[in-house]
This record gives C-alpha cells, structure tokens and sequence, in this order.
C-alpha cells in the first residue's frame, strides 16, 4: 500500500510555428501544486483476503467459480481538509479475465487463473454520508459510478452532487471483494495453484 503520495501533475506545453511563420524559438512551461496536507490510506487485515485451500474438484468446469466475498474497511486520514482521489494499480496486470478488474496471476505462464474486484459500500467523508464517483479523464470530470473499475480514478461525492469531488480530511467506507476463479475446463490444475491477486490503491492530490 503506498502511503502519502503525492502527485504533481506536470503539463508541457509546446508551441509549433507554422511555416510561415518559422520561428528559432520555443516555449517550454512546467506547472503543478505542492500541497501541505498529506493523507495517509489503512485497510484492515493488513489488506489480505485469504481465500485457503480450495479442492480443484470443486471448480466450476464451463463457468467462472465465485468465491466467498470478504468485506474490507478502508479510510484514508488527511491533515486538512484535501480534495484527492484513488488511484488503483493491477500488480498483476494482464492476468485477469476481466479487462476492468485486477487479475490473480497466470497458470504456466499463460493461463489467466481469474480476476478480483472492489466494491466501494458505505462510505462517509467526515462523517457524512457520501457516494462512489469515477473520473476516465484524469480527474477533469466526475460521474456516478457504483462499480469502481481499472484505468479510472475513484473518488467521493456527496449524495447529491455525482459531477465534483469532495474535499475531506476522513474518509470510512468498506471494500467488499469479489474473487473468480477462471473456467476449469481451461486451467491446468494437476499441481497446486497459487491465488496470486496484489493491487495499490494510490491517493494522488487534485
């Protein structure tokens, strides 16, 4: 879990003169925003879900096998009063069988064993209660979104407000976690298999 990152966003702006006007110049700017309130992310369990020993006969040979769901509390603590989202990283990216969800490793290098997910439940920005929102462009704009996916940012909003993103100090709310196992009938499950899932869950400033 990555704890107190920062993120200083960095815009490079390049001016192309047209051929006409052909110039021996160019503008270079670097921008960004150094705030003074870090936040600090916990998740209980030390963040593990430990599914044990699951008997291979007991997979669902045609259909992805669903795993029992672990329900996760998770806060992030601020010095101050910060607008900041999440950030979520696949560590093991390109093993999922879901393309928005986080994967759980591969079988023999090639076989992608299944897929894990979070669900954000009841969540509360100081106290008050509050909604899932998403942003796919950087945190530009915000939208509803119960089903927190790969490759967007998560945020808050208030429950009547899905389009901006709070500025708190605490947040609270839960994890629920959903685990697949892939098909069995396309895994080769003749040695034991190690359920391999690892995310970071990120908060970068905005």
């Amino acid at each position: 879990m990555n704890k107190s990152l920062a993120f200083l966003s960095a815009a490079l702006l390049l001016a192309t003169p047209s051929l006409a006007s052909a110039a021996s110049t160019v503008d270079l700017t670097v921008k960004g925003l150094i705030t003074p309130n870090a936040c600090t992310p916990a998740v209980a369990s030390g963040g593990l879900v430990d599914h044990g020993k699951i008997a291979s006969k007991d997979l669902v040979q045609n259909n992805p096998t669903s795993l029992p769901q672990v329900t996760l509390q998770f806060t992030i603590g601020c010095e101050g009063p910060t607008s900041f989202a999440i950030r979520p990283i696949d560590n093991r990216s390109g093993t999922s069988i879901g393309s928005t969800d986080f994967g759980l490793g591969l079988i023999n290098d090639s076989q992608k064993l299944g897929r894990f997910y979070l669900t954000p439940r009841n969540i509360l920005a100081d106290s008050v209660s509050a909604q899932p929102i998403a942003s796919s462009d950087g945190g530009n704009s915000w939208y509803a979104e119960r089903n927190w996916e790969l490759g967007t940012l998560w945020g808050v909003g208030a429950m009547d407000n899905d389009s901006v993103l709070i500025s708190m100090q605490n947040l609270a709310m839960e994890f629920e976690v959903g685990s697949q196992i892939a098909r069995a009938d396309g895994l080769d499950l003749s040695n034991e298999v190690t359920i391999d899932g690892s995310a970071t869950l990120e908060v970068i400033y905005l």
